[in-house]
């Protein structure tokens, strides 16, 4: 194991498991050297801040990777040291300027970027888990379904970049990072002008490649000017024929989808022009579908281009690919009705009981006219987001828990002192939810931390996302609509189902004006565990 002072170049490992920063990659013995006067120690304050724990690995870049605490806020944080600083690390820091602007659950936080000349260091979310290149080489390709959940993660990463103006440049296996709990993280943006948005979707590509294969299709040569010691240029090359093409993943191993392939190949294609990122991404969203909801979304074979007569998806749109619901989704749907009709009409041999009541995903049963009632099932949340426009965007993180059917885990606020009406600080703090297209809904149901609070449905239009603390100001204006009135006190389980029934609804926001006061009465704050939408 190498000294926690010294610039080793072997990573430390927990059980086998290496945890990973900066560009999720171990150097290797062609890494640059790393000029070391004055290298850091356990238990040095950096900044007066931010204290070394631990020497963790060097990266592919020759930085110095640490993980620390910031002793201010008490929690971990990375640390990535190079040297020297001045001119030499402008790109770094300017990279880290830039991606500090962009908040998304699928980025990893960036906190801090300080030159001391002598040397230069970004502080960063620490990031407990492992890189999709690890993860592959460990326990091979994965399966379709993980795959494009990653796929979609990193996309909505790159849309969030790519609004801004910026582009990544940097991905490949060893930057899109797995958390022990499960989040996909892309780390490590980079400024470097030759890189284009293009290059970032060709990469996407890339990724789901490398997922369902284990092998990098950009061949051994590196991308967007990296050396000879980047990560992406020492991943296993892809199967080729005679005249330099790679073989599909399906040609590679059994079970991958024919609209997946598709859609990873075409990514791939020089000749074909991508889709925007925001396209792809809700492209992939559709089709990462829970696996007992998929008989009610058959996501269907995909071409980026569409052939005469056939329904395009948003895809299509861009100059994207087909979509068509395949036969076999069209039976399963049927048959599900089918069954329900058999429930339903058959209630005359019960002897007098109750009739049995339908799971929410069930069409319901008509009243009697020609019209079948719409079927009301959970819909599918394809994003949300924590507004918090009076804040200083401290806890706008783990939005994604609200909706990872866990009731045990969830987003919470800080704790506040002095009232329960964000100590003065706030007007309030919320959940916008993006149903991904416009539904009639039924329901909204959100399982709280805590009995107390006092919330608010809302709903309006929306435009871009705003990813600053102004652009969240303009969201809470825009969305003024109650739906009902204020749910006051509701207990753990709140429920809104003032919708109106000829109205469609997309954008929701979840809007706290009270936290509840905690047991110990030491302050006041709550957490939103898990919020479910009915409709269809």
């Amino acid at each position: 194991m190498p000294s926690s002072t010294g610039p080793s170049i072997d990573a430390i490992t927990e059980g086998g498991r290496v945890t990973q920063v900066g560009e999720g990659q171990e150097a290797e013995e062609t890494s640059p050297a790393v000029v070391t006067f004055g290298a850091p120690t356990v238990g040095e304050l950096l900044a007066e801040r931010y204290e070394l724990v631990e020497h963790i690995n060097n990266d592919s870049a020759g930085r110095l990777v640490w993980r620390g605490v910031d002793v201010v806020l008490r929690r971990p944080v990375a640390v990535v040291l190079r040297y020297p600083g001045g001119d030499s690390a402008t790109e770094m820091l300017q990279a880290a300027v830039a991606a500090s602007r962009v908040i998304h659950p699928n980025l990893v936080g960036v906190y801090d970027a300080i030159d001391e000349d002598d040397r230069a260091y970004v502080v960063r979310e620490w990031v407990d888990g492992q890189s999709l290149r690890e993860i592959v080489a460990a326990d091979g390709p994965l399966d379709p379904a993980r795959a494009t959940a990653i796929g979609n993660a990193v996309a909505s990463a790159l849309a969030a970049v790519h609004a801004t103006g910026m582009v990544h440049g940097n991905l490949h296996p060893g930057t899109v990072m797995i958390s022990d709990d499960g989040r996909v993280v892309l780390a490590d943006a980079r400024t470097d002008g030759a890189d284009s948005q293009e290059n970032d979707l060709r990469a996407v590509g890339g990724v789901l490649y490398f997922a369902l294969t284990g092998h990098w299709p950009h061949g051994e040569a590196p991308l967007h000017g990296a050396t000879a010691g980047h990560g992406r240029a020492a991943l296993p090359d892809a199967v080729r024929d005679a005249g330099g093409a790679i073989a599909a993943p399906r040609q590679m191993r059994a079970g991958v989808p024919a609209y997946l392939d598709d859609l990873t190949m075409d990514l791939l294609d020089s000749e074909i022009a991508p889709p925007s990122s925001d396209v792809l991404a809700a492209e992939l969203s559709r089709l990462d579908i829970p696996a007992d909801e998929q008989f009610l979304e058959q996501a269907g074979p995909l071409r980026f281009t569409a052939e005469p007569g056939e329904e395009p998806s948003p895809l299509a749109a861009a100059g994207g690919r087909k979509v068509a619901i395949g036969i076999a989704g069209l039976l399963a749907v049927a048959l599900v009705g089918l069954l329900i009709g058999i429930n339903a009409l058959g209630g005359g041999d019960d002897g007098g009981k109750e009739p049995v009541a339908q799971p929410s995903n069930s069409a319901p049963v008509t009243g009697g006219g020609d019209e079948p009632a719409a079927q009301v099932r959970k819909l599918t949340i394809d994003d949300v987001r924590i507004i918090d426009p009076d804040g200083d965007r401290a806890e706008v993180r783990n939005a994604e828990k609200v909706i990872d059917g866990n009731d045990d885990e969830g987003w919470e606020t800080n704790s506040y002192r002095n009232n329960g009406k964000f100590g003065g600080i706030k007007k309030g703090m919320g959940v916008w939810i993006d149903l991904g297209a416009p539904h009639s809904v039924k329901q909204l149901e959100a399982t709280l931390s805590a009995t107390g609070a006092t919330v608010e449905l809302r709903t309006g239009s929306r435009g871009d996302f705003p990813s600053t603390s102004a652009g969240d100001k303009q969201l809470v204006n825009a969305y003024s609509t109650l739906i009902g009135p204020p749910n006051e006190d509701g207990g753990t389980k709140m429920i809104f189902n003032a919708f109106e029934p000829d109205q469609k609804y997309q954008y929701l926001l979840f809007w706290i004006t009270k936290l509840p006061a905690k047991d110990s009465g030491s302050g006041w704050k709550l957490g939103v565990q898990e919020i479910v939408v009915q409709g269809s």
